[in-house]
């Protein structure tokens, strides 16, 4: 099976958000790896549209460590294919499907 997530998406339709306190939110854009494959990595990365208070509301784009988002936020809105192969890890709180 070749990464689900691979291609690009834009800001607006993420393949999942993540919020965590402080006004955190993390839009994940791209996975450079499967999933399976990232369980394996400590260093598995996603590219992430991210903002918070210290963004000034505004999102900025770059990498960052898979792992960090999961230890520190919450899944709060995902497609049906995120969270089939992702919904298990980290925390959640009533997720909203991403169409």
């Amino acid at each position: 099976m070749s990464n689900p997530f691979a291609k690009s998406r834009k800001t607006e339709t993420p393949y999942a958000i993540y919020q965590a306190p402080g006004n955190w939110e993390w839009r994940v854009l791209k996975t450079y790896k499967k999933p399976d494959s990232e369980l394996k990595d400590p260093y598995a990365r996603w590219m992430v549209a991210a903002k918070s208070d210290n963004t000034y509301g505004s999102f900025e784009l770059g990498d960052t460590y898979a792992r960090d988002i999961l230890t520190y936020a919450r899944l709060v809105s995902a497609t049906k294919e995120w969270l089939e192969l992702n919904g298990k890890r980290g925390s959640a709180y009533a997720v909203t499907i991403i169409e």
